[in-house]
C-alpha cells in the first residue's frame, strides 16, 4: 500500500509540474509575441503616418491586382459585398466572383443587379478544376471590372483555383465574398509589393474585424458597433488578440504560417507554381501559404511574407453555437491536415525559422492545446473523485490562468484603443471589457469543445466545409 501511495504521489507531482510548465510556456510565448507586436505596431504607425496613398493610386507602377471572391449560397450579402469590391479606391484591378454551384438565388441576384451576359473569355487553365458552366461580364460600363464565373460545386479551394486560372493580373487578392473592405484596403495591401528590396514578396495579409451589428450602406462600412450577441462580441476580442498581438509578431519574425482566407494577396506565379489551392484540405488558406514558403525554400529563392496591421476587412462572425462549432471544428481539421501534409518541416533546419519555430509552435499550442487541456480536465476529475486534489493549489492555478486570460484581452483592447480606435463609443469599450471577464468561463470551453469535435471529425474522415448560414449585414436606410 505504501508503494501504491508513493506511485500516486509521484504521478500527481509530475502531473502538476507538467501542467504548470505547459501553462507558463504558453503564457510566456503569448507575452513575448505581444511585446514584439507592440513594438512593431508602433514602428509601422510611425513609418506610415505620412504616407500619401493618392500617390500610389495614380502611380503607373501600382501592382495590377485580380480580386477572387468565391461564393456559395451568399444571397443574403452578395449584392452589398460585390458593390464593396467594385467601389474600392484603386485603379488597376478586376473583380472575379466565382459562383461555386450555389443552391440559393446568388446567381440570379448577380445577373439582375449587374446586368450580366455570357462572354467568351480567352484563358489557359493551369490548374485542374470542376467544370465551368459560363463566364459573364456586365453590359453596364460602370461594372466593367466585374467578371462572374458560374461553375459546378467543388468547394472553396476549387473556386479559388478557377479564379487563379482566369486572373489576368500578376497579383491575386483572395477574399471571402461575405466580407466588406475599407476603401483604401487595396492601396495598403499593394504597398509591400512595391517596397520589397532583394526579396520577392509572395504574399501579404491584413487585419480582419467583426462586422456584426455594424451598419453597411452601398457596400461601405458607415458605422462600427460592437455585436449585441455575446458569442460574436467575444470574437471581436479574439480577433484583436490574434491580429494585433500575434500575427504582427510572426510577420516581424517572418514566420507567418497563415494569411487569413478572408483577405490576402498572393504572387500569382508562385501560387500556380506551388500547385494552387489544395482541394484535399479545408484549411486551404493556411496550407497554400506553407506550400508557397516551402517552394521558395526548397528552390533557395529569397522571399518574404508581409503583414499589415491595418483593419482592412470586415466579416460576419457566427452568432449561434451550432454555426460556431462548424467553423472552429473545420479550422482544427485544416490545421491538422496542413501540419500533417508538411510534417517533414517539423524541427527541420532546412526550413529555417519556419521549421524550427513556426511549425513546432503551431503543433504545440494550436493543434495539441485543446487535447492537452481536455486530458488535464479528465485527470483532475479523477483526482477529485479519489480525494487526491490539492484544492488550495487548484484554485490558485485557476485564478492565475483566469487572471492572465483577462489581462491578455485587456492588453489587446488597450492596443486597439491606442492605435486604430475603431470603437469610439464609450459604451462599446465597456461591453468589450466586460466580455473579457466573461470569456474564460463561456467562450473558451466552447472553443475547446469545437476543437475536440474537429479531432473527432478528422479521425472519422469528415470532409467538406458544412453549411455556414449567414444573417446578412445591417443596412442603413
Amino acid at each position: 500500500m505504501t508503494f501504491f501511495n508513493t506511485e500516486i504521489t509521484w504521478f500527481l507531482d509530475v502531473y502538476i509540474l507538467l501542467i504548470l510548465g505547459y501553462a507558463i510556456l504558453i503564457m510566456s510565448s503569448y507575452l513575448m509575441l505581444a511585446y514584439i507586436s507592440t513594438k512593431e505596431l508602433r514602428k509601422y504607425l510611425k513609418r506610415n503616418s505620412f504616407v500619401d496613398y493618392d500617390v500610389l493610386l495614380t502611380s503607373e507602377f501600382a501592382p495590377k491586382l485580380s480580386l477572387i471572391a468565391p461564393a456559395y449560397n451568399e444571397g443574403l450579402t452578395i449584392e452589398e459585398n460585390v458593390k464593396s469590391l467594385l467601389s474600392l479606391n484603386y485603379n488597376n484591378y478586376q473583380v472575379i466572383v466565382v459562383n461555386d454551384g450555389s443552391k440559393d438565388n446568388s446567381m440570379e441576384i448577380l445577373t439582375k443587379t449587374y446586368d450580366l451576359v455570357l462572354t467568351d473569355l480567352d484563358f489557359h487553365p493551369q490548374i485542374a478544376t470542376k467544370k465551368i458552366r459560363g463566364i459573364y461580364t456586365s453590359r453596364n460600363a460602370a461594372f466593367k471590372k466585374l467578371i462572374v464565373v458560374d461553375k459546378e460545386n467543388g468547394g472553396k479551394a476549387d473556386a479559388l483555383n478557377v479564379g487563379l486560372n482566369i486572373a489576368q493580373n500578376p497579383y491575386v487578392v483572395c477574399i471571402d465574398v461575405d466580407c466588406i473592405l475599407d476603401k483604401d484596403s487595396l492601396l495598403k495591401l499593394a504597398k509591400p509589393f512595391l517596397e520589397s528590396y532583394g526579396k520577392r514578396i509572395i504574399a501579404t495579409g491584413g487585419v480582419v474585424r467583426i462586422a456584426n451589428q455594424c451598419v453597411i450602406k452601398n457596400g461601405r462600412l458607415v458605422e462600427v458597433n460592437v455585436p449585441d450577441v455575446m458569442l460574436s462580441r467575444i470574437q471581436v476580442l479574439e480577433y484583436l488578440r490574434a491580429f494585433l498581438l500575434g500575427r504582427m509578431a510572426w510577420g516581424k519574425l517572418d514566420g507567418l504560417l497563415l494569411i487569413s482566407g478572408a483577405f490576402g494577396a498572393f504572387d500569382k506565379e508562385i501560387a500556380i507554381l506551388s500547385g494552387g489551392y489544395s482541394t484535399k484540405t479545408v484549411g486551404e488558406d493556411m496550407e497554400l501559404i506553407v506550400r508557397m514558403r516551402r517552394y521558395m525554400l526548397d528552390n533557395k529563392l529569397p522571399y518574404s511574407v508581409s503583414y499589415i496591421p491595418d483593419p482592412l476587412c470586415w466579416t460576419e462572425a457566427p452568432e449561434d453555437f451550432k454555426i460556431f462549432k462548424k467553423q472552429r471544428s473545420r479550422w482544427m481539421r485544416g490545421t491538422i491536415e496542413t501540419l500533417s501534409i508538411h510534417r517533414r518541416m517539423f524541427l527541420n533546419p532546412k526550413y529555417k525559422l519556419l521549421g524550427m519555430l513556426s511549425v513546432p509552435y503551431w503543433t504545440l499550442f494550436e493543434f495539441l492545446a485543446p487535447g492537452i487541456e481536455f486530458i488535464g480536465l479528465i485527470i483532475t476529475a479523477v483526482f477529485i473523485i479519489f480525494g487526491l486534489l490539492n484544492w488550495h493549489f487548484f484554485f490558485l492555478l485557476l485564478f492565475f490562468v483566469y487572471s492572465f486570460a483577462v489581462l491578455f484581452s485587456v492588453i489587446a483592447l488597450y492596443s486597439e484603443e491606442k492605435t486604430y480606435h475603431k470603437y469610439p463609443k464609450q459604451a462599446d469599450f465597456f461591453k468589450l471589457l466586460m466580455a473579457a471577464f466573461v470569456e474564460p468561463f463561456y467562450f473558451h470551453p466552447l472553443t475547446v469543445y469545437a476543437a475536440l469535435v474537429g479531432y473527432k471529425e478528422k479521425i472519422m474522415g469528415t470532409k467538406g466545409w458544412g453549411e455556414m448560414t449567414r444573417k446578412g449585414f445591417t443596412k442603413k436606410e
